[in-house]
């Protein structure tokens, strides 16, 4: 029996890093992009990653097309960005093996868009817990670690996601689930926010999530994801085990709090604690539009917007974002704190207690031991803890509204 053969399609962060991890285990992989740029040094000089554990320079082939003798491959990365992924999709289906699956790396909900083009029984959902980042063709910044969790979007696992989990292994922990939805949607809630809080704001999480407003953006941002996934029916799966969507959705009176309740105090603890872990990360969306792409907006916070207008649910912080977004990719805005704020002061009018949002009552918190360490994935109690004194320490160079001044904490 010949050995499983695997192609992955785009070389940016994540499938740059993907791609040569495989060739490493010396798995038979051929990678494809459409920049001849970067199938050039790939070509020439491999796959060179950095970052702890990382391979380091790997040789490998990549391609800008497939030819017409390039066989059929038993599994498909699909790694571009989501605004390429039907397309990229339907480019590659003929070269899917008849039992193969197609994996989808992609934020958002994609795999519905690629299961209209390969069929539902071959779609694989990959959500991914770790970032990266391509600093020039060929040289790859994994910039955190984590792992994937699995899930097959038609039924509960098989033993096809079963091996498909073993082979990503060399890249992270693979966690199999059969409540992809539930995983995806707890991952879009984080992506809303934090891909696109770092696409206005112009730099990387750690430095962001210092700002108590970027916090408070980021809760209104989650909140109505919450509020969406809800109304569609969905379980929400904690991200890592951990973090758990349903108790960081603010309550209706953490909204209208004047003076930040414990819980509140908490989660903007979880939220600091997230960006130390994950200080590197850079918006992939941001990197797009640098590059002269459409950003995958339309795909985060554009979802949640459309989705909530089927149920006659409003998103406005979501709908404000993904406007924002856009103005910047249209130059129009320009990617920056200034605007991030600016941003910020425009949308507490339409979050104000008593506004367009009506958030339903929150479901009973964590088990007592889960409650007491709020922390982000594999973030200890200690990690927490120095977070949160920092949260309590006042930021004198900026504006503050009437909750700030009460209590160092936004209302």
């Amino acid at each position: 029996m010949s050995a499983p053969r695997y192609l992955v399609v785009g070389a940016g962060g994540i499938g740059g890093v993907v791609a040569a991890y495989l060739l490493e285990q010396g798995h038979d992989v051929t990678t494809l992009t459409k920049n001849a740029l970067i199938a050039d040094a790939i070509n020439s000089s491999g796959f060179r990653v950095r970052g702890d554990g990382a391979p380091e320079n790997v040789r490998g082939v990549a391609r800008t097309a497939l030819s017409k003798g390039a066989g059929k491959f038993d599994a498909i990365f699909l790694a571009t960005q989501p605004p390429q992924v039907e397309e990229a999709a339907k480019s590659v289906a003929d070269a899917l093996a008849d039992d193969g699956r197609v994996v989808c790396f992609q934020n958002g909900l994609c795999e519905e868009r690629v299961a209209r083009v390969v069929g539902e029984e071959r779609v694989v959902g990959a959500v991914v817990a770790w970032g990266a980042s391509m600093i020039e063709p060929g040289l790859y910044d994994r910039t955190s670690a984590g792992g994937f969790k699995l899930g097959r979007l038609a039924g509960p696992a098989d033993d096809a996601l079963r091996a498909l989990g073993a082979v990503l292994e060399c890249i992270g922990p693979v966690d199999l689930t059969d409540n992809l939805a539930g995983a995806r949607w707890s991952k879009l809630a984080i992506n809303c926010a934090i891909s696109s809080l770092g696409t206005v704001g112009g730099d990387r999480l750690g430095v962001l999530m210092r700002h108590r407003y970027v916090r408070r953006l980021a809760l209104e941002i989650m909140t109505e994801v919450v509020e969406v996934a809800r109304a569609e029916g969905v379980k929400l799966e904690k991200v890592s085990g951990t973090l758990d969507l349903e108790w960081i959705a603010l309550t209706e009176d953490e909204r209208a709090a004047s003076i930040g309740s414990p819980s509140l105090v908490a989660k903007h603890a979880l939220l600091l604690a997230v960006g130390a872990r994950y200080r590197r990360l850079r918006s992939s969306m941001l990197s797009a539009i640098e590059r002269g792409r459409a950003p995958s907006v339309e795909f985060l916070n554009g979802e949640v917007v459309t989705r909530g207008e089927k149920h006659g649910i409003t998103t406005p912080v979501n709908k404000a974002v993904r406007d924002a977004i856009l103005e910047i990719a249209a130059k129009k805005s320009t990617s920056g704190h200034a605007t991030l704020r600016a941003f910020y002061e425009k949308t507490r009018a339409l979050v104000a207690p008593g506004g367009p949002i009506s958030i339903p009552p929150a479901p009973a918190p964590p088990a007592a031991e889960e409650k007491a360490s709020p922390a982000s994935p594999s973030v200890s109690r200690t990690e927490v803890g120095e977070p949160l004194a920092e949260a309590m320490r006042p930021e004198p160079d900026e504006k503050r509204d009437a909750a700030d001044r009460k209590n160092d904490e936004p209302s």
